[in-house]
């Protein structure tokens, strides 16, 4: 696709920096850089110019790299612009660049759009770019990165060719079933891969838990009663005083959330309000959304204060649990601490470098090997187990003949195609492409 206009925008970070990155995509690419930077500007090859405006004043003095296409990024020709990173010169250099004709400001994500319309990259690889850019943990990073090289995509159209494939022979038989170089029965070949694929869509589905535990976090849910150490615990997970800490019951009302990497995972850790039978009206809420807030949880640690020992009632019995004695610097009894999977006080620290090392060896379980390749979108899955649907019809239909037998191919095959781009999804490219940073 060759587009009509060329767009602009900062691609580099927040404002003031030490550097700030400029860059522009389109036809009229190569006709700003020669106005602005000067004639013979090699390409792919940085040089260092004064940058000036048509009138001839100085913008500013800097490298400029340009890259013919169809050899960049988008496709098209690009030119970037390091340019010093103060306001007010990243502001005149925009203006002026903006000032040609042709030359209009970027959309959200629509350097990357144009990649993905040139077929530079597939959607899959354009989500993970998205992902890399939003990337905060070292496992997100990771993630991210074998997605944008393309492991995923090849994945979908390795499935999607082998079904091409068993259609191509069914349909065959179907047409040539006198013909000597065709096969005379495709069941022991065709159905037996088509069999092997849904058992590995389905394991492949099945990773979908662990894809969204790196992208969002591992949800970890304090709970306990008034004054069992919530708090407490809360800010010394964070390192700073997150939550207020008092000794009168019920301080905290609502749920408090501080976001740790631990080990390269990203964990989320959420204060709740003390439960207890008898409440306020406010802090009746409070406790109702603690115990929402616990059924949604990757973990629970259950704190109970070991001097004083409040029960708090029935918790969720399908979610991992850790019970957590608290205030162990004040116990007399030590053998009350073995009732406790971990003992910890805040005030000393005692036992709070295994509670982490016991939440990050959860995290990690749950997440599994991060070589595997996941399902890194809701919308995979859900095409996924459409494929699925279809294959499982297939594979079922020896009544209904070859021809709708093959029909369910042709179908499951289309589904794996959305998840890449390679057939129609117009529809989705809106919303993809929303989520990315104005200038990527």
């Amino acid at each position: 696709m060759i587009s009509s206009d060329s767009i602009v925008a900062l691609s580099s970070g927040r404002l003031p920096a030490g550097v700030a990155v400029i860059r522009i995509s389109g036809p009229q690419s190569r006709f700003v850089v020669e106005t602005i930077a000067g004639p013979v500007v090699k390409n792919r090859v940085a040089a260092y110019r004064k940058f000036r405006a048509p009138d001839g004043s100085v913008l500013d003095s800097g490298l400029v790299v340009f890259f013919a296409g169809p050899n960049s990024f988008t496709g098209e020709d690009i030119a970037e612009f390091h340019v010093h990173g103060g306001r007010a010169v990243v502001a005149k250099m925009l203006e002026t660049i903006a000032g040609f004709d042709g030359v209009r400001h970027a959309e959200p994500g629509e350097f990357t759009r144009r990649a993905f319309l040139n077929g530079k990259v597939d959607l899959v690889e354009t989500e993970a770019l998205a992902d890399l850019v939003n990337a905060e943990t070292e496992a997100q990073r990771r993630f991210a990165v074998q997605n944008a090289e393309g492991v995923q995509s090849e994945l979908y159209l390795g499935w999607r060719r082998r079904l091409i494939h068993a259609r191509a022979m069914i349909e065959a038989e179907i047409d040539f079933a006198d013909e000597d170089d065709v096969p005379g029965s495709v069941a022991e070949t065709v159905w037996s891969d088509v069999r092997a694929m849904i058992d590995e869509i389905e394991r492949h589905v099945e990773g979908f838990r662990a894809a969204e535990i790196i992208r969002d976090g591992f949800e970890v849910v304090i709970l306990g009663a008034p004054n069992a150490g919530k708090s407490s615990l809360f800010n010394a997970l964070a390192r700073r005083e997150a939550a207020i800490v008092t000794e009168e019951p019920g301080t905290t009302r609502d749920l408090l959330e501080v976001v740790l990497d631990l080990e390269g995972m990203r964990v989320r850790v959420t204060d709740t309000a003390g439960l207890r039978e008898t409440p306020g009206r406010i802090e009746a809420i409070g406790i109702e959304r603690a115990r929402s807030k616990a059924g949604t949880a990757d973990l629970l640690l259950v704190l109970e204060d070991m001097v004083d020992p409040i029960p708090i009632g029935a918790i969720p019995d399908d979610i991992p649990t850790l019970r957590i004695g608290t205030k162990v610097d004040l116990l007399q009894d030590g053998s009350l601490a073995t009732r406790y999977d971990a003992v910890i006080s805040t005030r000393d620290g005692t036992g709070l470098a295994e509670l982490l090392a016991a939440i990050c060896q959860r995290a990690a379980t749950e997440i599994g090997q991060a070589g595997d390749v996941l399902p890194s979108r809701l919308r995979h899955v859900e095409l996924l187990n459409e494929a699925k649907r279809f294959l499982l019809a297939a594979v079922a239909g020896d009544e209904r003949g070859q021809e709708l037998r093959a029909e369910e191919l042709r179908l499951a095959a289309d589904r794996l195609g959305r998840i890449v781009g390679a057939v129609d999804v117009e529809d989705l490219l809106d919303v993809i492409f929303s989520q990315f940073c104005i200038g990527k």
